[in-house]
């Protein structure tokens, strides 16, 4: 049942555990019980709303950053991590596989303000060899959601 839940969820985080209950066929207090439960293992970390920022008047500005890092003894990637996902601009930290370390993703109001971010705050760690820093320039889906609408064909349909 858990599986079920989280699926539903993940699409839907604003379903009441009455419909989830009906959806899942499953007894509405058992599936309150399971998401609690989630709740407090911290496998369901938060609730959000995605929003296209593109279709509002707000200027944001969206940057992944690579980083490349050298783990201090007995820090591991671990505590560099923690460092970096603890500063207020930042919105994701993922450990990768190949070329770099970790990618950040962060959220400012202008390119200059993401820039100073890199400047001042993530490049001068100890433990940052290098960043590269790529602009969001459009999104078109996030999250598994489209966020443009989907062109349809204009083609006129000619039959012999």
């Amino acid at each position: 049942m858990r599986e079920k839940i989280l699926n539903v969820l993940e699409k839907n985080g604003r379903i009441s555990v009455h419909d989830l209950a009906i959806l899942l066929g499953e007894d509405e207090i058992e599936v309150a019980n399971c998401i609690g439960d989630m709740e407090r293992e911290n496998v369901i970390c938060g609730y959000h709303t995605l929003i296209n920022w593109d279709a509002t008047t707000e200027e944001k500005v969206t940057a992944l950053i690579e980083v490349k890092v050298t783990p201090q003894r007995g820090m591991g990637f671990d505590k560099i991590a923690e460092r970096i996902y603890k500063f207020s601009e930042v919105h994701a930290v993922y450990l990768m596989s190949g070329a770099f370390d970790f990618t950040v993703i962060i959220e400012g109001k202008t390119m200059r303000g993401v820039a100073q971010f890199v400047s001042d705050k993530l490049a001068p760690m100890e433990e940052v060899q290098s960043t590269a820093t790529h602009f969001v320039l459009k999104k078109y889906k996030d999250h598994g959601t489209i966020l443009v609408a989907e062109s349809s064909d204009e083609r006129m349909l000619i039959t012999p």
